[in-house]
């Protein structure tokens, strides 16, 4: 099956990839400027009051959290809460986080995935930050924002209740803020805490990386699911997971119906039978445990040895435990997948992977057109894909490409939660004559590669294929005509440089896939046709409204043809 193989290349143990160059310049939301505000509250010896998030019911919504406040809520600063506050420490490995009352243990999963990745958790969280040197009542954070990095800045007021008790999320350690700001800069950054009640740990997880998700049913998991999940591992994923949903909340065997772990690490043990693949996770409420096989009280662990046993144990009720690979399959749903991408990646590591970005949008009457229908009875696009769906015949030779696309929706409103997400989809085909506009007719002649086409109600859909060199088309659309959005494409490609050029006015978006470096025309153009002994290819035609948008690529550059790296994607 396609689905999840850039997990699968290779056998040896990836380069740990450094975090350099990410975050470069990120842009500031609703202007604020961090440096800026701090220093003129220090010049004024004031402490920040952000009037963009302020300290009310506001900021917290206008739904159903309102009805679960405590009768006397309260807005107070660290330093009024605890005598010695701290705003982050590195000094344990791992920082436990406990969820509060709004219903986002999807946010919290996703978070105590990043706690494993210091180095990118702390660009995320910025480390130059306390409570006693330059303090000024304002800290900052750092989120991936459809397509971009945006800087948020945040005052310290956090909702308690009259006892002093964070209301919302907090942390194990009473006096360690560096959460309960997180997650207010989050709720700023989406529109209130009430916008963060529903979510996918998936979403989360790219929030925080720019990375790429990938979601994975369990009832319908591959046969090598267990080598997925150590690829996952060495190569510094971040990974989460949800339950079946279920009638009563907290089932007998200890697990949250409906609810979002984090899959904090895997481990092979060998039993008095034989070899156990364990899946370690973690209940984001910081309580609560499966209580079946390799539970913390279960009597599995005397089949290991005593040494291994003391390394893997943990008999206390702190939200983590163990259990085999096979329970995980049964009693969870999903099992989410988010990959680093070339932002959080060194240069060093560019060789592997390249990717392009572009920004669109369905607009009514121009690229609004739905799915692809019928064209004179030949073609359907439409119906349901199976991960299993996705295995086109394509043999992996030498010469054939990885690819993988990723098409993320973006709301209209700030926030998150006002409107449902539109079902989106994208299809790929391959193009024979460059020197062909493309019509309807095209796609009554020409199955795609992805022969079945998925259309998802979900933020991101993303999807891989290995490719023969050539050049193809994808077609990035929403389920229903007359829907509107604005859509982020990536394209990812191992080894083979990628380059978007932009369209003549009237043409529909798209991209090419061609070496670094490649000297187009000057506008105006409507197509571009680049010999075949130049192996470089990139070309663009006016497609009806109804075909939405175009993205166009040519795959089969050889890697040492590729020219300057500017990017990587860890396999």
């Amino acid at each position: 099956m396609a689905l999840l193989s850039f997990l699968r290349r290779g056998k040896s143990k990836p380069r740990v990839p450094s975090c350099r160059g990410a975050f470069q310049k990120p842009n500031k939301l609703l202007h604020q400027n961090y440096e800026t505000l701090l220093e003129t509250c220090l010049k004024n010896k004031c402490l920040f009051k952000d009037e963009n998030f302020p300290a009310d019911l506001h900021s917290i919504g206008m739904g159903s959290l309102l009805q679960k406040l405590p009768a006397k809520l309260q807005w107070k600063r660290p330093h009024e809460l605890h005598k010695t506050p701290i705003f982050y420490t590195a000094n344990t490995r791992r920082l436990d986080l406990c969820q509060g009352l709004v219903e986002n243990c999807w946010f919290l999963a996703a978070l105590e995935a990043l706690t494993f990745h210091q180095d990118i958790l702390a660009m995320v969280v910025p480390q130059n930050q306390s409570f006693d040197r330059k303090y000024a009542g304002i800290f900052h954070f750092r989120f991936w924002h459809f397509g971009e990095w945006v800087d948020v800045v945040v005052d310290d007021r956090l909702p308690v209740n009259e006892a002093g008790q964070l209301v919302f999320l907090s942390s194990v350690c009473k006096n360690l803020f560096w959460g309960a700001l997180l997650e207010k800069a989050y709720a700023k950054l989406y529109g209130s805490y009430e916008d963060l009640q529903i979510g996918q740990v998936s979403e989360a997880l790219v929030d925080f990386t720019g990375g790429v998700n990938m979601t994975i049913k369990l009832a319908e998991a591959p046969p090598d699911l267990w080598e997925i999940l150590t690829r996952a591992t060495y190569s510094r994923s971040l990974m989460g997971c949800q339950t079946h949903l279920g009638t009563a909340r907290v089932l007998e065997n200890g697990l949250v119906a409906g609810h979002a772990y984090t899959v904090t690490g895997i481990r092979k043990v060998t039993c008095k039978y034989g070899p156990e693949n364990l899946v370690r996770l973690r209940n984001p409420w910081g309580k609560t445990e499966w209580k079946g096989d390799w539970s913390d009280s279960s009597g599995n662990w005397e089949l290991l040895s005593p040494k291994e046993k003391i390394l893997l144990r943990r008999n206390q009720d702190d939200g983590e435990f163990w259990m085999s690979l096979q329970d995980f399959k049964t009693h969870f749903v999903d099992l989410m997948i988010c990959k680093l991408t070339p932002d959080l990646m060194s240069q060093e590591d560019g060789k592997k992977w390249m990717y392009s970005l572009q920004i669109g949008r369905w607009v009514k009457g121009s690229t609004a057109g739905g799915r692809m229908k019928p064209y004179k009875g030949k073609w359907y696009f439409g119906g349901t894909l199976r991960d299993r769906d996705l295995d086109f015949s394509v043999k992996r030779s030498l010469h054939s490409c990885s690819v993988l696309v990723s098409l993320i929706q973006k709301p209209s409103s700030k926030h998150r939660n006002r409107a449902p997400h539109l079902s989106i989809g994208f299809s790929i085909f391959k193009y024979h004559k460059s020197n062909e506009r493309l019509a309807p007719a095209f796609f009554a002649r020409n199955p795609s590669v992805n022969q079945s086409h998925l259309f998802m109600n979900e933020r991101e859909v993303t999807l891989d294929f290995r490719l023969q060199p050539g050049v193809y088309v994808i077609v990035p659309s929403t389920a229903e005509p007359q829907q509107e959005s604005e859509f982020i494409l990536r394209v990812f490609s191992r080894k083979h440089p990628l380059a978007f050029f932009p369209p003549h006015p009237g043409d529909l978006f798209c991209a090419g896939l061609a070496n670094i470096g490649l000297k187009m025309p000057a506008a105006p153009w409507s197509h571009i046709d680049v010999t075949a002994s130049t192996n470089r290819v990139a070309m663009v035609g006016k497609i009806p409204a109804v075909y939405t948008a175009a993205v166009w690529g040519q795959v089969g550059v050889p890697a040492w043809e590729a020219g300057p790296v500017q990017g990587s994607f860890a396999p």
